[in-house]
């Protein structure tokens, strides 16, 4: 008895033999090995020196302008601590938040990334979607999708970190994610948040949306906890903390940087706005390929040449400290060049010398008129009893 054999049953039996293929089972066991790749024994020492393990929870925090991407993890007390950073090898754009489909620029704000966003067969070795557009992001009419993590040094929009780079960033990101992790947060920043670089770029058109970004910024530096975003009227806010003690920390951190930004613009600090061709690179990779080193595909290597110029809006002024007292005491001591002790004895300083008088000054201009109108002005002078400068008016009357 022969049973009918459908197209269906046609295509499944095709699929299992492409399966079945040494080419194809060859490259999935590659792929996989790509994806299971452990975390190195460095890395997983310098964990370990942080009191936190690869399951433990992560967090990742990129800076644009450094072109960096820093690893935290959870430690025993619920506190996210510093564990090491990684070089980005391209990111594209300008400072400042992406908004359009296609518009190279790399994003900026808070973003969650669940085990579904992970990407093991990915075209740039490994990868990871930060989760662009975001409830802000779309808030404020953001297109666009698929921005990304990933290996390779190319960039259109994303953080492109090199294959060794991003192998070790997935490992790390999995291990958490396959301990019970339900998605872990990606922080994206233009530079660091240090009053420093707020007051100096204080004239740029993207300060409103860099100060919500700072304000998320202050708040993890000040606890630790991974930050709780939401959206309100197409801005960041942030849920305050169930620890008094840590939502005082923050208040004190917030007033403490808004006073530093403050007393920097009243110093003088110049006001710059840093531009770009097309993005940067760290000057890790920089250099490596100014030795010759191939980093391989590179997208517009040409535009590194004008990353990060910075254009002076607002030129520093110069405020000269006060000379401190022992050093003008110096100056005018009896020993001091600048003495008057020291200068010759038949110098008198200005304000030691007697006044002038205008009784010579007169006497020698009465001198210079003819003898007439000399003997007429005295004759009139004693007959009028007049003082030197009724003389003198009654001189300019005739």
């Amino acid at each position: 008895m022969h049973l009918p054999f459908t197209a269906r049953d046609l295509r499944l039996a095709c699929l299992v033999l492409f399966l079945a293929l040494p080419g194809f089972a060859g490259g999935a066991r590659a792929q996989n090995a790509k994806a299971e790749a452990p975390i190195p024994a460095a890395t997983l020492a310098a964990m370990a020196a942080k009191g936190v393990t690869a399951q433990s929870p992560v967090l990742f925090r990129a800076y644009k302008r450094e072109s960096e991407i820093e690893v935290w993890k959870k430690n025993g007390t619920g506190r996210y601590v510093y564990i090491k950073t990684f070089p980005i090898c391209r990111w594209s754009g300008q400072l400042g938040p992406k908004r359009k489909n296609g518009d190279r620029q790399t994003p900026e704000g808070f973003y969650m990334v669940p085990k579904r966003q992970m990407n093991p067969n990915s075209r740039y070795y490994l990868s990871f979607d930060v989760g662009y557009p975001n409830a802000y992001d779309r808030a404020h009419g953001g297109t666009g999708s698929a921005v990304m993590v990933h290996g390779v040094c190319s960039s259109m929009g994303c953080f492109a970190m090199t294959d060794q780079s991003v192998g070790e960033i997935y490992a790390i990101a999995r291990d958490a994610l396959n301990a019970g992790q339900p998605a872990f947060q990606f922080q994206a920043y233009p530079f660091h948040m240090t009053a420093a670089n707020m007051a100096r770029q204080r004239t740029d058109p993207n300060i409103a949306f860099w100060r919500q970004l700072k304000e998320g910024s202050d708040r993890f530096e000040a606890t630790g906890d991974e930050l709780q975003v939401g959206v309100e009227a197409g801005r960041y806010v942030f849920a305050p903390s169930r620890d008094p003690a840590k939502e005082n920390a923050v208040a004190i951190r917030r007033a403490v940087e808004e006073a530093r930004i403050a007393a920097l613009v009243e110093e003088g600090t110049a006001a710059v706005r840093t531009t770009y061709s097309d993005g940067g690179q760290h000057a890790f990779w920089a250099s490596l390929a100014a030795k010759g080193v191939s980093l391989g595909e590179v997208s517009r290597p040409e535009a590194l040449a004008y990353a990060g110029q910075e254009v002076v809006v607002i030129p520093a002024r110069r405020h000269l400290p006060p000379v401190p007292e022992a050093v003008w005491a110096t100056w005018i001591g009896p020993e001091s060049p600048l003495s008057f002790n020291r200068r010759s004895g038949n110098f008198v300083p200005a304000y030691e010398r007697e006044p002038d008088r205008f009784g010579p000054m007169l006497a020698a201009y009465t001198e210079t008129l003819p003898s007439w109108l000399q003997a007429d002005l005295a004759g009139s002078l004693r007959a009028l009893g007049r003082s030197p400068i009724a003389a003198r008016e009654l001189l300019a009357q005739r």
